[in-house]
């Protein structure tokens, strides 16, 4: 049984005055929704009100000696009934109360949402926005035992116990597959290169129902996936820095019905390589691992979920794009395992190298496979935050999967869970693109403009990995189509300086796992 990991004990709790916590967190829109048995803390919520202009629309803190704890927290949602309104407002108010517990020397504090109709899952997100604010870095926890952990356990209050106490087993599992996600995007170059990496998740899946198989050897790759044995050459002279392909399964109990295929990109650093990040551009780049960490993530909620009826196989490209005089170039010209020449144009977009590969061979385990649909997962381009912003991720299908609706599949579920997506659309400029310029190569990875400068910067390297994959053989006119999406969370990811989000995990989950639950 896979250990959950969180920043905290999570419990159940139908009484905000339980004695042994330290203070109430109210997270809604207005007072007068504490009704029932927390009619007691609307009154003084009510009278503060006539003294600070500021009620409901920043974070109030009040001394209560009627409650055990003496600290009442509320933290407005503000606004929830306009078009531009969703359920994030929910999380963003609970990070912002569990802050200010902390703040207040808060170690043990119950979360208040009090049950309405507004969203459907209010109450989780909620929770989950609390969880992300409680989470300790892993180099923190290693480095500094005493900073572990920022409260010794947290109560989430409903006054329906059965229904609070099976909604926690769903968030315990989310929020344990966000915290390995935020564990390996997040640490540092060093405490996650590639082998580490490869170490925590062997450690994390022992005794599991995932599977693990971790690849390396620059001569494995070269035979494997030479695209990404391009990318590895230079980090392959370092013995902390040289790669890892990070092979992973589950199979759920009873008749399979749902079969999916991940690859995540694992660019440890990037340093662009030989087409250099100039200009103070490079800091930060150690997020460039965060499609690899979701995935990692998305296989811990299985194995603390356990749902039924599901396989899922997963391949995590952990590569360190380094620069030195054995480092790949743009003009070099490699042929893909599934056999497509293919001309480096920019080694700056190593992370469609790095997954090309991977993609073929995910291509290949799905066919035959039941319902299978691939994914791949990246922090892939700087286009994508400017044409979505800093806060989503972004689905677009190819043929098979545009027909069965996944971008929208998708997108309904992250909507309502507070992990949204934008839908774009792989479109015939965006093979175009990609298309050879010349008779020595079948395909060009790159032009040499950042993405930002390009017209349909996000969507084009989609389409390259679908030729160079060999994927472009399984669309629509094919005998054997193959749904397949590319999820870009460059955007999703998380603020550097700050915590990575976890995307999309959150949607993958809800979408695919949770009705298989037991």
């Amino acid at each position: 049984m896979s250990a959950v990991r969180s920043a905290c004990q999570l419990l159940p709790c139908i009484d905000v005055n339980e004695g042994d916590y330290d203070g109430v967190v109210i997270v809604t829109d207005c007072s007068s929704k504490l009704t029932g048995n927390l009619q007691a803390l609307q009154e003084p919520l009510e009278q503060y009100k006539q003294i600070d202009a500021s009620f409901g629309k920043d974070v109030s803190i009040l001394y209560l000696p009627s409650l055990p704890s003496k600290r009442l927290i509320f933290s407005p949602t503000g606004p929830l009934n306009r078009d531009q309104d969703d359920v994030r407002r929910f999380a963003d108010a609970a990070i912002k109360g569990v802050k200010r517990a902390l703040s207040a020397g808060c170690k043990a504090p119950i979360l208040v949402r009090p049950i309405d109709d507004t969203f459907q899952y209010a109450g989780p997100v909620a929770t989950l926005g609390a969880l992300h604010s409680l989470y300790v870095p892993l180099e923190v926890r290693e480095g500094c035992p005493d900073r572990a952990a920022k409260v010794s356990k947290m109560a989430v209050w409903c006054n329906d116990l059965n229904r609070v106490t099976t909604s926690l087993k769903w968030i315990e599992a989310l929020e344990s597959g966000r915290f390995v996600a935020r564990d390996i995007g997040g640490s540092d170059p060093e405490r996650m290169a590639a082998p580490r990496v490869a170490e925590y998740i062997t450690d994390l899946f022992k005794d599991t129902s995932v599977k693990v198989d971790v690849w390396s050897g620059q001569d494995v790759f070269e035979r494997e996936y030479p695209l990404l044995a391009a990318v590895n050459r230079c980090a392959a002279g370092v013995t902390r820095h040289q790669g890892r392909v990070v092979h992973l399964e589950y199979e759920g109990e009873g008749p399979i019905n749902q079969t999916l295929f991940f690859v995540g990109k694992g660019i440890t650093y990037d340093t662009g390589g030989a087409d250099i990040k100039a200009g103070g551009v490079m800091a930060g780049m150690h997020r460039d691992k965060c499609g690899a960490a979701a995935v990692a993530g998305f296989f811990q909620v299985l194995a603390a979920s356990k749902p039924r009826g599901i396989k899922c196989v997963g391949v995590l490209a952990m590569v360190r794009n380094s620069v030195g005089s054995d480092c790949y170039v743009a003009d070099e010209i490699i042929t893909s395992r599934a056999g497509v020449r293919v001309r480096v144009g920019n080694t700056d977009a190593e992370g469609r190298m790095v997954m090309s590969d991977l993609l073929c061979h995910m291509k290949e385990k799905a066919i035959g496979q039941p319902n299978p649909q691939i994914f791949t997962i990246a922090t892939l381009t700087g286009h994508a935050i400017r044409a979505m912003g800093d806060k989503y991720s972004i689905v677009m299908d190819n043929g098979p999967a545009r027909l069965n609706g996944t971008a929208q599949q998708i997108q309904t579920a992250g909507h309502a869970m507070g992990d949204p997506f934008e839908i774009s659309t792989i479109r015939r400029e965006d093979y175009e693109f990609c298309a050879a310029p010349s008779e020595y190569e079948d395909v060009l990875q790159c032009n040499n403009a950042p993405s930002t400068m390009t017209a349909r910067g996000h969507q084009f390297p989609a389409a390259f990995m679908i030729v160079s994959s060999g994927l472009d053989k399984h669309g629509v006119d094919s005998e054997k189509p193959l749904k397949y999406s590319h999820m870009d969370i460059a955007g999703s990811s998380g603020p550097f300086p700050g915590v990575p989000t976890g995307a999309p995990i959150v949607a993958l989950a809800t979408n695919y796992l949770k009705d298989r639950l037991n």
